[in-house]
């Protein structure tokens, strides 16, 4: 089964580094590096043919761009999606970050969001972290034609309440199934890289038959 890792806004594709490492018995793991468009069809449209049949994993806006591939019924064989954004069901969730940005920029965009686990050399230009961020504050969930069971929503053990609060509204609304990353904030991948592993070898093991486009 091929897994395929989705990276968020202010990083790269290299940031998947030591999870790639932490996977490497397993098939075949592509890492794609995303254009930063600030278009959703592009973004998706380069995704699809990637994670159609695929373990998709992502983190921040990379969880926002793997659930909206499930929920337009790209047929995934299963995804570990952690802090997805929840649009308007929680409306006041990027604030932080955007004020973050306003004041100090990349800089303080990734600090805001990903914590003091994240550093600039981490992110691309500010022109894309720009586009990202303006497409990511774009998304608005939606219940799916057919609940999400193969989708599992992550929250991390040390993240703020509002975070766990809108991982369990879009489980409501998708059903999807959650759970909870130990030693981890919103930048798992970077705090918690073998909690993380362990998630995702728990789900490639699981390996349910893909969901359909309906």
């Amino acid at each position: 089964m091929t897994i395929v890792l989705i990276h968020g806004a202010a990083t790269r594709a290299d940031v998947w580094n030591p999870l790639v490492a932490a996977l490497g018995d397993l098939d075949r793991v592509i890492v794609p590096q995303r254009d930063y468009s600030g278009d959703w069809g592009h973004e998706l449209g380069a995704l699809e043919p990637l994670c159609a049949g695929a373990l998709v994993v992502g983190v921040s806006g990379g969880a926002t761009l793997g659930l909206e591939l499930a929920l337009r019924g790209v047929p995934l064989r299963g995804a570990v999606l952690h802090e997805p954004a929840a649009g308007s069901y929680a409306p006041a969730l990027l604030d932080h970050v955007a004020a973050a940005w306003r004041e100090n920029g990349v800089d303080g965009f990734g600090s805001a969001l990903y914590g003091p686990a994240w550093s600039r050399k981490l992110s691309p230009s500010a022109s894309a972290v720009a586009r990202d961020f303006a497409m990511f504050r774009r998304f608005e969930p939606y219940a799916p034609s057919t609940p999400l069971t193969h989708v599992l929503l992550t929250s991390g053990e040390r993240s703020p309440e509002s975070r766990h609060m809108s991982v369990q509204a879009l489980s409501r609304l998708t059903g999807a199934r959650t759970t909870l990353v130990p030693g981890a904030s919103h930048a798992v991948h970077l705090e918690a890289g073998a909690a993380l592993a362990s998630l995702v070898r728990s789900e490639h093991s699981r390996s349910p038959t893909p969901a359909l486009r309906s």
